[in-house]
């Protein structure tokens, strides 16, 4: 695996089982639940093209983002990838070509926000970190790939639930939903806290420094009457 080129290929063949595992698992929810799914919303010509970010640094992070990294500079490399319904470019990048990365301290944990912002990126459709060796192959990446469906298939779920049930609040749902699909926590804070402004659990999660976005969406559900059959009050 020390080889550039043997290593290019394996992480080529992770993203690839990942996607594939996606599909798989995505193809067994109602093609509405599909739709809104993040890797695969608005698939259409004018939807932005995906690019994963293979990214090492002591860790070997995977961002997959709709954002424009521009046209291939110096040492960077990009593979192209493609599965019925799903292309994508995996470009590679280290501290040889961005030397932000040299600099990120990953003793303790994997830094999330510190790679994202060497990039120079806002927003990311799954962000992942994958271990050389026995922990970069396509078994390990298809349970990879299966979880972020069904994780974000459920998400699909509650965010629908929520918008029922918030009249008048409609189009807050549909920037929180944005929001989440593009990886802003702190926005999905802010805008939980919008619709549902009386919510001491939502108002502690904005307070948060780093807020999760699962614990924001299952807060907000909860607020208005979670998974349960729920019908709202009859206006007074």
């Amino acid at each position: 695996m020390a080889d550039p080129l043997d290593m290019r290929a394996a992480v080529a063949d992770y993203v690839t089982a990942l996607h594939r595992s996606y599909l798989a698992q995505a193809d067994t929810f109602p093609p509405a639940v599909r739709g809104r799914m993040p890797l695969l919303a608005g698939l259409s010509s004018s939807t932005p093209p995906l690019t994963v970010a293979a990214v090492g640094a002591r860790n070997l992070h995977l961002l997959a983002t709709r954002e424009d990294l521009g046209p291939l500079r110096g040492q960077e490399v990009s593979l192209p990838g493609e599965l019925p319904g799903l292309t994508w470019s995996l470009r590679f990048y280290d501290p040889v070509v961005v030397p932000a990365l040299g600099l990120i301290d990953e003793r303790e944990q994997p830094a999330y926000a510190e790679v994202k912002h060497a990039l120079g990126l806002s927003t990311a459709v799954y962000h992942v970190v994958a271990q050389p060796g026995s922990g970069l192959t396509p078994h390990h990446a298809g349970h990879v790939g299966s979880g972020l469906a069904s994780n974000d298939s459920a998400a699909a779920r509650d965010f629908e639930t929520i918008r029922s049930r918030v009249r008048g609040r409609e189009s807050l749902v549909d920037e929180l939903v944005g929001a989440a699909s593009a990886g802003l926590p702190r926005a999905q804070a802010l805008l939980a806290k919008a619709i549902a402004p009386h919510n001491a659990e939502i108002d502690k999660l904005v307070a948060t420094p780093n807020p999760d976005p699962d614990e924001i969406r299952r807060t907000l559900l909860e607020s208005v009457g979670g998974r349960r059959d729920w019908t709202p009050k009859a206006p007074e």
